[in-house]
């Protein structure tokens, strides 16, 4: 089964689009990633996503915008999905389906509430593929937090029979799932660590007054240097010591923190860089902390995807943090660490129609196994 997988994450800089061929059984492996696409949103986008996930626009305004941003996004990623599809030289007939992440713009698990935007029936319309989309809901209905989703990809992609492997990915969010050598989807542990990019590159944005949107290559926390008192402080979260099930998003680790951080740093004479150094410091610590603390057994290799990877210091602190582990990306494991994401969504849209569990209900604190995502049918109805 060939299914497109579009994800575009906390950090809202983009769509990832990944195209993988599955097995025609329930069984996940072996697969085949097809082709990959990263197509980035111009920066006046991003700007609009964040602004609308803060709750900062003019009164009255918030309906209009979210309902423009709907069509907008969705447009967005269809041409992400063409796109990949022609690089791949693939006709969009013999597209299977398309799953859709969307785009979060607001997540509540203790309202039980979540919400992604970018229209699943214009994705199908402008396609021609039958669309599926809208995978946290039912999770949330189930009783669960709609998140994290990823690590039922973790599982039937990265585990191991031989190795107990950790797997973080280091996007807006950073989250971790357990891996325990030779387990079963039961013994999986998974749960949203805390920030990873969504501080580090949200204090970037306002310290260059928009010039830059992330620390690149780690140069700003290279030329820093940690602030022990405001990293304690930082650590001293309560988020970080709640155990999971449990997810976040930029509701907290947001625009608003990212603008307290800096106006606090400026009052107290600390330098851009040290700020951005001990944020890498902070994600990395409670990452090690999280291993710790809500890990039960030794860590044989920790394997990491996301935005993250590509930042050298942040993986430096991550080796500092857990010393002793064996740290590798997720392409050591056969999946490339930039695709990961888009293609878990894949394997979620699979299973939805061949109408096959797609979660880890342990992991996001569901009472029972569901079907996640809504079907949008493709030009074929089906």
């Amino acid at each position: 089964m060939r299914v497109i997988g579009l994800m575009s994450g906390t950090s809202a800089d983009g769509v990832d689009a990944a195209l993988v061929e599955w097995p025609a059984g329930e069984a996940p492996r072996p697969f085949e990633l097809v082709a990959f696409r990263q197509d980035p949103f111009p920066e006046s986008l991003q700007a609009r996503i964040h602004a609308l996930a803060a709750g900062r626009l003019p009164p009255g305004s918030a309906l209009s915008e979210l309902a423009a941003l709907d069509v907008l996004l969705a447009e967005r990623f269809a041409e992400s999905a063409i796109a990949l599809a022609e690089s791949a030289r693939i006709p969009l007939a013999e597209i299977d389906a398309i799953a859709s992440h969307g785009q979060t713009v607001a997540h509540h698990p203790e309202l039980r509430a979540t919400l992604q935007i970018g229209d699943p029936s214009l994705i199908a319309e402008r396609t021609g593929c039958t669309t599926v989309a809208n995978f946290r809901p039912r999770d949330i209905a189930a009783g669960g937090e709609g998140a994290p989703l990823a690590p039922f990809f973790h599982f039937a992609a990265l585990s191991d029979p031989a190795e107990n492997r950790l797997a973080l990915n280091l996007g807006g969010i950073a989250n971790l799932t357990w891996l325990p050598r030779g387990g079963r989807a039961d013994d999986v542990i998974a749960f949203d660590v805390g920030p990873a990019n969504a501080l580090i590159d949200g204090v970037v944005a306002i310290l260059s007054e928009g010039r830059e949107s992330m620390d690149r290559d780690g140069a700003r926390a290279r030329r820093g240097r940690i602030d022990e008192g405001l990293l304690a402080r930082l650590l001293d979260d309560d988020f970080l010591g709640r155990p999971p099930p449990k997810s976040t998003g930029r509701e907290r680790y947001g625009t608003e923190q990212a603008e307290a951080l800096v106006g606090e740093s400026q009052r107290e004479g600390r330098t851009d860089d040290d700020l951005v150094a001990t944020l890498v410091a902070f994600t990395a610590q409670a990452i090690a902390r999280a291993q710790r603390d809500f890990i039960d057994g030794p860590v044989d290799r920790l394997l990491v995807g996301g935005g993250g990877v590509d930042n050298p210091a942040l993986m430096a602190a991550l080796g500092a943090a857990l010393p002793g582990v064996p740290i590798a990306a997720f392409d050591a494991a056969g999946v490339p660490a930039r695709a990961a994401e888009a293609m878990a969504f894949a394997l979620m849209g699979r299973h939805t129609l061949l109408g096959i569990p797609n979660h880890l209900p342990r992991c996001t604190g569901a009472s029972h196994a569901v079907v996640l995502g809504e079907i949008s049918p493709g030009k074929s109805g089906g």
